[in-house]
């Protein structure tokens, strides 16, 4: 059984509010447009469709897209709220110093790292923040899908712009290099008068979602690695139990393999309020 399908779901996976909505529907349905453009215009532009490049390219594309469509549903499905069956509270004379605090908004105590949710209305286990391009809470269930999800859109709109870029320059270098004898102003002409609207449009999509996904990676792949979330960011902490167990307690005991797919299953190797050394009188 995967992974996915023990996960405890969502009663309803689909946004909410409207930044939310838009975010998403932005997302959602302009990554599979770029990528029908790339591979029923661009690619046979570039290689043989009978070749083993193109072969390669297609199925390389496919892949990509569907671990980031498939980590972006994992995302949203999974539901990573505070599971009160299994979590129990300890008794009220140590929950203050294992780091237990009371929810007002939901009348009990949360486990360390657990924050309320405005937006989702509950408390989220290990929320790290609220993501708008997904509708829902990043939290100890689905950091793994989202940090796959940001890799591999990083990677795809790098990999679909340097053949974007190929394709452009060679087709029309031929009429860059005449503009640039004529005038220096002339490349910038032609390039408004010349490309294709869809090349444009395509382009700075990429050209976005790279500056999105490598400042989100740049970001929380410091915190993974440091086993934080981003409330614990510069604070004092006992979570940090070594860059391998860090990695281990988001991506899972099979964490070399979850990349291959959202559907591995990778069990998570403890409760995210377990403290290192168990010394609960270090948090802060």
């Amino acid at each position: 059984m995967s992974y996915v399908f023990q996960m405890k779901f969502r009663r309803n996976p689909l946004p909410s509010r409207r930044i939310d909505i838009i975010c998403f529907l932005t997302v959602g349905v302009l990554i599979p447009i770029v990528f029908l453009f790339d591979i029923l215009v661009l690619l046979p532009e570039i290689h043989e469709p009978d070749g083993h490049l193109y072969t390669f390219t297609l199925l390389m594309a496919i892949f990509l897209l569907f671990n980031i469509k498939g980590n972006m549903i994992a995302c949203m499905m999974i539901d990573t709220s505070v599971d009160l069956e299994h979590v129990k509270a300890p008794p009220d004379s140590e929950a203050v110093r294992l780091g237990w605090r009371h929810c007002n908004t939901c009348d009990r105590l949360a486990p360390p790292r657990s924050w309320h949710c405005k937006v989702c209305g509950v408390c989220i286990l290990k929320r790290d923040h609220h993501c708008i391009f997904m509708g829902c809470c990043i939290g100890q269930q689905n950091m793994r899908h989202f940090m796959c999800f940001t890799f591999y859109l990083f990677i795809a709109t790098v990999y679909a712009m340097a053949y974007e870029l190929y394709y452009v320059f060679a087709r029309y270098i031929e009429d860059i290099l005449s503009a640039l004898r004529r005038q220096i102003w002339g490349p910038f002409v032609w390039c408004f008068n010349s490309f294709e609207i869809a090349l444009k449009v395509t382009f700075f999509l990429k050209m976005l979602s790279v500056i999105g996904a490598g400042i989100a990676l740049s970001y929380f792949v410091p915190l993974v690695l440091r086993g934080e979330v981003k409330a614990n960011r510069g604070k004092q902490h006992n979570y940090n139990c070594g860059i391998y167990e860090n990695l281990k307690s988001v991506f899972g005991q099979r964490m070399y393999l979850v990349w291959i797919s959202p559907l591995l299953r990778s069990e998570l190797p403890n409760d995210c309020y377990i403290l290192k050394n168990n010394d609960p009188e270090k948090i802060k």
